[in-house]
């Protein structure tokens, strides 16, 4: 909260200016962007309502990784077109590679 105020005064205070806060006991927050997805782990989360519109605060371990591109049947259609392969090991070529062009090499 505020360094050297009493929490109840901040809750006064907060109560009188329209502002409500709750607690989100939480495992996991997943922040999905288009080329990553953000996770917090042991988050902390609290629901700030000020003047009717809702905030989330979130602090935690933050780790970062990539998004895996989607396979598409388009995708697998296409490999299996270009190499004569079944829908499992195009599918299976696509998972590991990622990529229609390598995938298609590595079955040729």
């Amino acid at each position: 909260m505020i360094p050297g105020m009493n929490p109840r005064d901040v809750q006064r205070a907060m109560r009188k200016l329209g502002m409500q806060q709750e607690t989100i006991i939480a495992s996991e927050v997943i922040i999905r962007c288009q080329d990553k997805d953000i996770i917090i782990q042991q988050p902390s989360v609290m629901k700030v309502n000020m003047m009717g519109e809702e905030n989330y605060q979130i602090s935690g371990t933050i780790k970062e990784q990539p998004r895996a591109a989607a396979i598409t049947e388009e995708d697998i259609t296409a490999v299996m077109q270009q190499t004569g392969k079944d829908k499992e090991t195009a599918r299976a070529a696509l998972e590991t590679h990622g990529d229609i062009a390598k995938a298609i090499l590595s079955l040729t």
